[in-house]
């Protein structure tokens, strides 16, 4: 069938409003000048001085530590979610709470958490923010494992329990393994996902412990520089990296069924 040519104008139009502001962003984080508007030669001066930059430096660190501790968790608590609804739970009701927190806004998850934290005298701290991630990272999870889930063989084990194996044991050398590349895909996607996020842990986070993307925010308030333009180009090229990767394992798992 034909394709009518016009269709393709909308679709590319669409493209460029989207990815002109980045495409621009990248561009002007290598401007040899001062001024984020105006491009005044190459250079990699910028990125340079977000290398000396103790307090970008820091938040890095916190937004690392941050990203690394939710995603494992997110991955053990998101697969035995995913595994509980597939096999033991025959309620849509109980299905759609344990996806909830994927589809909240940001906001309302955010009060919710810090209402929570206040209400039990939690210290505000990277913990706090790590289980803030948690919270809604499990569920991405769990929504990724649960439909490489959906179209695992089971017969391999009911076979397995059949020959005298223990429920662990099916687990981990039967289900496990099937599920793996959906685990994979749900990590990656909870770990770009936590990089990235700033809502939820503006407001679970000590003032003491910003993370990177709290620190973005703060220098941008008092104007925005080559040197912020810097830091989002790098944070752009980890989640396109990172995406990237989670829909080549989403592709994996989807060539088992």
């Amino acid at each position: 069938m034909r394709r009518p040519g016009l269709l393709y104008v909308p679709f590319w139009a669409t493209y460029v409003f989207l990815y002109t502001p980045i495409v621009v962003l990248v561009v002007m984080s290598f401007n040899a000048g001062d001024s984020p508007y105006t491009f005044e030669g190459a250079s990699l001066k910028w990125y340079g001085e977000l290398a000396g930059d103790a307090t970008v430096r820091q938040g890095l660190v916190n937004t690392l530590i941050v990203a690394a501790g939710s995603t494992v968790l997110s991955t053990v608590l998101g697969t035995l979610l995913a595994v509980g609804m597939a096999r033991y739970s025959r309620s849509r009701l109980l299905d759609a709470f344990g996806l909830l927190p994927a589809v909240l806004p940001d906001l309302v998850l955010a009060i919710a958490l810090l209402v929570f934290y206040a209400a039990v005298q939690m210290t505000l701290g990277l913990h706090s923010v790590i289980m803030a991630h948690v919270v809604f990272g499990m569920a991405f999870v769990a929504a990724v494992v649960r439909t490489r889930l959906s179209h695992a063989d089971t017969s391999l084990e009911e076979a397995s329990r059949d020959l005298g194996a223990t429920p662990l044991a099916t687990f981990t050398r039967i289900t496990l393994p099937t599920l793996a590349p959906g685990i994979v895909a749900g990590a990656l996607l909870a770990f770009t996902l936590s990089i990235d996020e700033f809502v939820i842990a503006f407001f679970t986070a000590a003032p003491t412990e910003p993370t990177l993307p709290i620190v973005i925010y703060s220098m941008v308030r008092f104007g925005v520089t080559p040197e912020i333009n810097a830091l989002a180009t790098i944070l752009l090229a980890v989640s396109f990296t990172v995406v990237i990767v989670a829909q080549r394992m989403t592709r994996l798992t989807e060539s088992f069924r």
